[in-house]
């Protein structure tokens, strides 16, 4: 396929690894990766961990050195924005009017943040993290501001009011549901996260609504709630989920609702035309239903199976869904899905207290979902239990004395 021209739109992780999987499998013609961040492609992760932290250079967070893209014959186009996808003449147009024609289309065009639909929420001092500019903006709020509102209590905002905790920050998180990771946890295990973030001197308030972001010259003074509260910030972080990129995809009529739909090859609408990673609401052969995962493990594994669908072999992604989180003292892995009205049981291995535990959501004695929290070397382990399907006594799914191995066949 040495004259054909494979395009990639997005510059992420998910578009360095398909690149990176079309050489690898042999595929020796032209690959255009086009993104519209000014860096190479990097990882997301350590911008709500290490790199945030400090704890890792920035060097460390790029998925290939820059050369290697030349090495690979990849032309990597950064700063650059596709502005048109022409299905009928097979065509990408850029933002400087360049236009290209392809003959296999992925699109990784990942999601961005959910904006905060409140006055004062264009104030300076309004925060949202998903580049690595973002990080580094935060980064050096952390050193000017001595306090900082967070705006939403998931995983993106626990993570990095955690990271302005450890930079001796004063955080309040205002969560406008029961409990911070209430939909992903439930009523049992969200309280770890809680009651985490309270003892690491976080101001955690629960079903908290910001109706104003209060300024001062045009910067953030405060946070005004819908019971009258003034709460003074020096600046606000903003993590109320994200929106998948699915312009333009939606403009070149595929198929998309909520994210862009593909089958679990990959593949879209268009047979000329892929996705891959969080904007990709994807079959999963497991699961028997599409769904759309905004976690690394995604970026990381999908574009494997898109580039070999691209190159006409039958591929499937069925990867148990992955996430892990890092706060404080707290390492966490979690394989699986179950939602919130899926399950009828979560069983415990070990002790909630103590943050030392195996939580396991189950529906009819199957494992769905498990969550090893400071518990390590067993998440394969769950994986395998999930994609087993097997029915588990409750009472040896929770015996720390029972290895988890036995119990994926029966």
């Amino acid at each position: 396929m040495a004259s054909a021209t494979f395009v990639i739109v997005g510059a992420s992780l998910a578009g360095a690894k398909a690149a990176e999987a079309l050489r690898g499998h042999g595929f020796d013609g032209r690959i255009l990766l086009i993104g519209d961040e000014p860096d190479h492609p990097y990882e997301r992760p350590p911008l709500s961990k290490g790199y945030l932290q400090g704890k890792q250079d920035r060097e460390t967070i790029f998925v290939h050195p820059e050369q290697w893209y030349a090495e690979q014959a990849i032309d990597l186009r950064v700063d650059t924005t596709v502005t048109e996808l022409d299905r009928d003449r097979r065509t990408v147009t850029l933002s400087g009017g360049e236009r290209i024609g392809y003959d296999k289309l992925l699109l990784a065009t990942g999601a961005s943040p959910r904006r905060l639909p409140v006055p004062g929420a264009d104030l300076d001092g309004v925060l949202y993290l998903r580049r690595v500019g973002d990080c580094e903006r935060i980064q050096r709020t952390f050193q000017s501001a001595s306090r900082i509102v967070f705006v939403g209590g998931g995983w993106i905002g626990l993570e990095v009011a955690a990271a302005a905790r450890e930079a001796d920050v004063d955080v309040t998180v205002l969560e406008a549901g029961e409990l911070p990771l209430l939909r992903v946890m439930g009523r049992q295990i969200a309280p770890v996260f809680a009651d985490l973030h309270r003892e690491h001197g976080v101001d955690l308030r629960l079903t908290a609504q910001v109706t104003e972001i209060i300024g001062e010259n045009g910067t953030v003074a405060g946070v005004r709630l819908a019971d009258g509260t003034r709460i003074d910030a020096d600046a606000v972080v903003v993590g109320i989920g994200a929106v998948p990129n699915t312009q333009l995809a939606a403009e070149a009529g595929l198929h998309v609702d909520n994210g862009i739909i593909v089958e679990a090859s990959l593949r879209t609408s268009d047979p000329d035309i892929h996705a891959a990673g969080d904007v990709a609401n994807a079959f999963h052969p497991m699961l028997g239903k599409h769904i759309r995962v905004e976690h690394w493990a995604n970026a990381l594994h999908q574009p494997e199976t898109a580039a070999r669908s691209m190159l006409g072999e039958a591929a499937s992604y069925d990867r148990v869904p992955y996430f892990f989180t890092d706060q404080y003292d707290l390492g966490m892995e979690y394989a699986g899905y179950a939602e919130p009205d899926s399950y009828d049981d979560v069983v415990v291995r070990g002790d909630l207290t103590s943050r030392q535990f195996i939580a396991f959501w189950t529906a009819q004695g199957r494992v769905l979902a498990g969550m090893n929290v400071n518990t390590w070397d067993v998440n394969e382990a769950i994986q395998r239990l999930v994609r087993s399907g097997t029915q588990v006594n409750r009472d040896r799914l929770a015996d720390p004395d029972v290895p988890l191995e036995e119990l994926a066949t029966g």
